[in-house]
């Protein structure tokens, strides 16, 4: 079909048939098309109030970085430091996983380039590797594998920095790097060079990535001391306390006990079976992400059984649909952009995922929730880590419908899982695509 006059004008002629458009037109340019489609009854329909609420320390500030999924791990595990130490508030460092991270990330990269050295440059594998081989998102297996390895530290022990805290610029060197590097071995690898060969030219590499990040994130401690005065004015101290060694002193979760419960209802993944994704990942000898795919109910349901015995719950969502900073709402009916553009949007959560239109964006913590006199969900209180300005003091409040359609993933114990579920979980898993949607990471700023 051309875009003929006779288009424009019948196309001219339907809108200024019907005066909301020029309401709708005159209120959009004025002031932009979310504020304009705002619904107020929403806020009063979703208030932060929850039957289920649990006791944080201090809303926490990602600030310029796609960390999130290493804030909301930490706040999770900081919750447990809080209570047992009878803390008011305490911070675990964010900048500390964030160096290993992207250590590790630039090792996998070029694991993977060498793995791929017969892969046709412009081919799609190629091109999705070298798209962003080392940015700020993660999930929570690879922050398990980080923890694994270099434990976790105060926050005192190595606080942030300029670069941490706002990453673009180092992320952009680191990348700049990275791709060069993948040209180097490439090259080498097509005039006739032994893997031998490129395996030694593969560390000179990373000894510069090392560089990079020291110079950008001053070095991780080996070792530090630990000092915190608790509610009651009682001084608790350790010294001289790796990193590793803290964690299972003051945290002292078996990471294995987690479990990554995903609700991806397409025709290509069924339910009751686990997945895994090609390519994804940061510790090349680490545990692979692993992933149960459940109906959203079943995602509910172990949330709330953790929740019910006072602990955290990680998750994964789509966090820019239907969702206002202001006041912190995650709702269907945050924005009514139907009525204001006179047009419907009717894909299914299963054609958001196939289409390209949704996927895992952003993580945080699921701090609470309200449940209806049949114990159901009716909403969920989320404590985010973009600071105490954005939402109601850092907090979130998220409907039990929009849940349903925009959360993607779940953390939990085993325990509070069906012995069936378990063994779905550990089952060999089905190998997604590395661009398959399941394979995003969380890194909404």
């Amino acid at each position: 079909m051309e875009l003929t006059k006779e288009f424009y004008e019948a196309a001219e002629k339907s809108f200024d048939s019907d005066r909301a458009n020029t309401v709708a037109m005159n209120a959009v340019m004025n002031n932009g098309l979310k504020k304009s489609a705002t619904v107020a009854q929403t806020a009063w329909d979703l208030p932060h109030t929850y039957s289920i609420s649990l006791k944080q320390g201090d809303i926490t500030a990602q600030k310029q970085s796609g960390r999130c999924w290493m804030f909301a791990a930490l706040n999770v595990m900081r919750y447990d430091i809080i209570h047992s130490l009878n803390l008011k508030t305490f911070e675990l460092s964010q900048s500390y996983p964030l160096f290993y991270d992207k250590l590790e990330k630039s090792n996998y990269f070029l694991e993977s380039i060498l793995q791929t050295l017969d892969e046709p440059t412009n081919g799609r594998l190629i091109s999705y590797l070298l798209q962003s081989p080392v940015g700020d998102g993660g999930q929570w297996d690879m922050f398990a594998n980080l923890v694994r390895k270099y434990g976790v530290v105060p926050k005192d022990a190595m606080p942030e920095s300029v670069p941490s805290s706002s990453t673009r610029d180092l992320c952009s060197v680191l990348t700049e790097k990275l791709r060069t590097y993948a040209c180097q071995l490439r090259t080498a690898h097509a005039k006739g060079a032994s893997m031998e060969e490129l395996q030694s030219k593969k560390a000179e590499m990373m000894d510069e990535v090392y560089r990079i990040l020291t110079i950008c994130l001053g070095k991780p401690p080996k070792t530090f001391d630990f000092a915190v005065r608790d509610k009651d004015d009682n001084y608790i101290t350790e010294k001289q306390i790796t990193p590793l060694e803290f964690f299972d002193k003051y945290v002292g979760w078996n990471l294995d006990d987690y479990v990554s419960l995903i609700n991806a209802p397409t025709a290509d993944k069924p339910y009751h079976r686990s997945y895994s994704v090609k390519f994804l990942g940061n510790v090349v000898e680490g545990k692979m992400v692993r992933y149960l795919n459940l109906p959203a109910d079943m995602l509910k349901e172990a949330a709330i059984a953790q929740l019910k015995d006072g602990r955290p719950v990680w998750f994964g969502c789509d966090v820019g649909k239907c969702s206002s900073r202001e006041g912190g709402l995650m709702d269907l009916d945050a924005y009514d952009l139907e009525s204001l553009l006179n047009v419907d949007f009717p894909m299914t959560k299963a054609e958001r995922l196939d289409y390209g239109h949704s996927q895992m964006t952003h993580a945080m913590v699921f701090q609470g929730v309200d449940l209806d006199e049949n114990d159901k969900p009716v909403r969920w209180r989320v404590e985010n880590s973009w600071g105490k300005d954005a939402g109601k003091d850092g907090y979130y409040v998220m409907s039990d419908d929009w849940f349903t359609e925009y959360n993607y993933q779940v953390l939990v114990n085993k325990k509070y899982l069906p012995a069936e579920c378990i063994a779905e979980y550990e089952a060999e898993p089905i190998m997604l695509e590395p661009w398959d949607p399941m394979g995003s990471l969380a890194q909404m700023q």
